[in-house]
């Protein structure tokens, strides 16, 4: 054998045990319980909260939600700061099972309850000059979606997946349900909402070269 078939073959040999390692460490990472999550809705099997991957800027962040609020700003008539509870107990809840794509190629399907976003912004009187809506979150993350697209998609400001409320590294208090979008535009732990005429506005990723539409073909 010559020497570049002993360096392939050792090659392939440590790969392998890499892998084989890999494997066995991820066995034996502690899966999180989430005691009261469903798995199944209607008959529709559904993914469950551990099939999420990390991939958030800052990593996952903790809300007190004692002192959060959600601020409704830019071209609205009434400037609002919601608590917590003021959304939970002012407007009507909603259900729809949404699949999450992400851009790294995973996906997960979700039971997801919240509030229609729509109706939350309306309370703020929207301007008519307004086209997009801006997300800004606890850990400086941002993205932005055409209010046209909020208004037609029913979409919705989740505070609950799966029947339990949303775990701090899933968004907890809100996550947007950005559906028919990829990943990024489902923003977490929303702490502003802005209403705006600036069509070209980039947030986080889409200034590092992704999709402003985000739109899964």
């Amino acid at each position: 054998m010559n020497n570049t078939k002993k360096i392939i073959l050792s090659i392939v040999i440590i790969l392998t045990i890499i892998f084989i390692g890999a494997g066995i460490y991820t066995q034996n990472i502690p899966r999180r319980l989430y005691p009261g999550e469903i798995l199944e809705y209607e008959g529709q099997d559904l993914s469950s909260i551990n099939d999420f991957r990390e991939n958030s800027i800052r990593g996952p962040q903790t809300i007190n939600v004692s002192s959060y609020s959600l601020a409704i700003t830019g071209l609205v008539n009434d400037t609002i700061e919601y608590t917590y509870d003021d959304i939970l107990n002012n407007f009507q809840k909603y259900q729809k099972v949404t699949t999450l794509n992400c851009v790294e190629g995973w996906s997960v399907t979700i039971l997801w309850e919240g509030f229609l976003l729509e109706e939350i912004l309306d309370n703020a009187d929207i301007s008519p000059e307004s086209i997009v809506v801006i997300f800004r979150a606890y850990d400086g993350y941002s993205t932005s979606l055409p209010l046209d697209y909020i208004k037609n998609q029913d979409i919705l400001l989740a505070y609950k997946m799966n029947n339990i409320v949303l775990p701090p590294e899933r968004g907890f208090p809100f996550q947007l349900v950005s559906e028919s979008k990829y990943g990024y535009k489902w923003i977490k732990w929303i702490t502003e909402i802005e209403l705006s005429t600036d069509a070209d506005f980039k947030g986080y990723w889409e200034t590092r070269g992704f999709s402003n539409d985000a739109d899964i073909e």
